[in-house]
């Protein structure tokens, strides 16, 4: 059952639902031309389906592992990363001054999202080298950057990020790692760090940290954190990996899925490193990496998503059982169902992740703080509705196989196991929705009833040859326009963030009947227009129950008390 990467998905929505062409049309992106993005994503799609895609299984079964010390990855791996390096898809949107490609992030995410779904284990490391890329070119000393940014671009060296430590998970500004000037422009770095995806491998030349640590000055809470670039091996006067640096691998964690990713936890003992930006500003600094990478982990929701239901769908085409027209379980009216739902939402969720995109590049591209404001407001969604999307329809591939589905030969499962994680990293997903209603709404809700507005534009204008689409879509973008009302007039946070994430998913779905609809329309009598009006009448309805819920309050959240809870 090999994976097949959904490119003609992608050539479809970059022109009749996203609007690529506004990017081509910029001086920053004007060689994003058609014929080459086209060309990329068939080079992408062979990458994924030839090299990558076999790696799949063989990292959930031999997963990596610390051999005497030395960390050894899954077997093909290193044969992996190195076609990823090569091909130059690690720096496909870093800037060209060190080797990157400097094209839009939008195309960069399509690549993302079709690597994540070939083996989601290995597209997790260039993932975090991309993250680590953005945060340096933004924020590092040029010295830095010349140093790091052509290693990273090339693949040579790998990229990760050190936040987490065990008592300062969310809580950043908790963390304990210190850092002390050695009078030298380095600084000695100590502590321990958890949770650090790919923080070795034996297949780059080094491996470059981003630790968050404190200097002996740092005030309490985030505001004292400062960013710091940490090697594996320092590098020599050439810019070559030298001796080796006081920081080592302790242990591994044993997952529930991921395998072939390994997850270390780190220890640093007087590390030499380099401070990245102001002292004091690391945290700001860091999510510049943060907001890459949530967009990221959304790309990674569907794509593993996406590879869950071309396993099913394989499976539901050949696997014969009972009556039905050509004697397989895909004509069974509860299977379709399963399969028209997945098929649905991932179309709706890879559009929301490319709307996303698209607003950075435009920011990028033109300055306009329109666009950085619906980038900023569509993050959080584009993370949520990702992984809740890919989360789900991992589990629905699962029950498509039946009693195969929980046997792990059959694969299914593991789609399930290896994108749970998603929702939890870069930010819980609950976090994520008290961003949106919190931070994301200081503007008094101005980015949310913009997007509310460019909806019910559509909605009017195709309402002529769309009556029940369209009406279904205005009803609903009209309920989340009253709940926004009622959202933007809470002074009581904990109002906003007891309903926080049912608004992110009334968003998320109403958003998904918008794209769905724009597809409806550049293709009126196709698939499209099909998959549109099954998602207007079995899916977009959900909105309901998730805005009844957004804007209840706070009062039945905490209407038990602890000992109650407890009872």
């Amino acid at each position: 059952m090999p994976y097949r990467a959904p490119t003609s998905e992608y050539t479809f929505l970059f022109d009749a639902v996203v609007g690529f062409d506004q990017l081509a049309a910029t001086d920053r992106f004007a060689e994003a031309t058609p014929d080459l993005v086209t060309a990329i994503l068939g080079e992408a799609g062979r990458l994924c389906d030839d090299v990558m895609a076999p790696l799949q299984r063989s990292g959930d079964l031999q997963p990596a592992h610390l051999e005497n010390g030395v960390l050894r990855s899954s077997p093909g791996f290193p044969e992996g990363w190195s076609a990823i390096a090569e091909g130059g898809w690690v720096g496909m949107n870093a800037g060209t001054d060190h080797g990157g490609m400097g094209l839009p992030l939008t195309l960069a995410t399509a690549v993302n999202e079709m690597m994540a779904g070939a083996c989601l284990s290995l597209q997790l490391a260039p993932l975090m080298s991309q993250g680590q890329i953005d945060a340096l070119e933004a924020h590092a000393s040029d010295q830095i950057k010349e140093i790091y940014l052509p290693k990273l671009i090339s693949g040579e060296w790998s990229g990760t990020m050190n936040l987490t430590e065990p008592q300062a998970g969310s809580d950043v500004g908790a963390l304990r790692s210190k850092a002390e000037d050695n009078g030298d422009g380095t600084y000695a770095i100590s502590g321990q760090k958890i949770f650090i995806s790919w923080g070795d491998n034996d297949f780059a030349e080094n491996i470059v940290h981003l630790v968050l640590a404190r200097l002996p000055d740092a005030a309490p809470g985030s505001k004292g954190i400062s960013l710091f670039v940490v090697p594996k091996f320092l590098p020599d006067e050439n810019g070559n990996p030298g001796r080796a640096n006081n920081l080592k691998v302790v242990s591994l964690e044993h997952k529930m899925g991921l395998h072939g990713s390994p997850t270390c936890v780190m220890q640093y003992d007087g590390a030499t490193g380099w401070l990245v930006g102001e002292p004091h500003a690391g945290l700001a600094a860091m999510f510049t990496m943060m907001n890459n990478a949530r967009l990221g982990v959304g790309g990674q929701g569907v794509g593993a998503g996406e590879g869950a239901y071309q396993h099913a769908l394989d499976y539901a085409l050949e696997r014969k059982q009972g009556r039905s027209a050509s004697g397989a379980i895909v004509d069974h009216a509860d299977v379709r169902r399963m399969l028209m739902e997945m098929k649905a939402d991932l179309f709706a969720s890879r559009a929301v992740l490319l709307s996303c995109a698209h607003a950075i590049d435009m920011h990028a591209a033109t300055g306009r703080a329109d666009h950085a404001a619906r980038a900023a407001f569509l993050t959080p969604i584009a993370k949520v509705f990702g992984t809740e999307t890919g989360m789900k329809v991992s589990e629905t591939g699962v029950q498509v196989y039946g009693g195969m589905g929980f046997i792990e030969e059959s694969g299914a499962a593991q789609y399930y196991r290896d994108v749970r994680v998603t929702a939890i990293y870069e930010g819980t997903n609950g976090i994520q929705a008290m961003d949106l209603v919190g931070r994301k709404m200081l503007d008094g809700g101005e980015a949310a009833y913009a997007l509310i507005d460019e909806i019910e534009t559509l909605a009017e204008s195709a309402r002529s040859n769309h009556p029940n689409m369209t009406d279904r879509l205005w009803q609903a973008n009209e309920a989340l326009r009253e709940a926004t009302d009622w959202l933007v007039t809470q002074e009581d946070m904990q109002n906003r963030f007891a309903g926080a994430l049912p608004y992110l998913r009334a968003f998320a779905r109403v958003l998904g009947g918008y794209y769905h609809l724009r597809a409806a329309v550049a293709d009126p009598e196709g698939p499209r227009a099909k998959l549109a009006r099954f998602y207007m009448s079995r899916l977009l309805p959900e909105y309901q129950g998730h805005l009844a819920a957004a804007t209840a309050g706070a009062d039945g959240t905490f209407a038990l008390s602890l000992d109650e809870l407890r009872a």
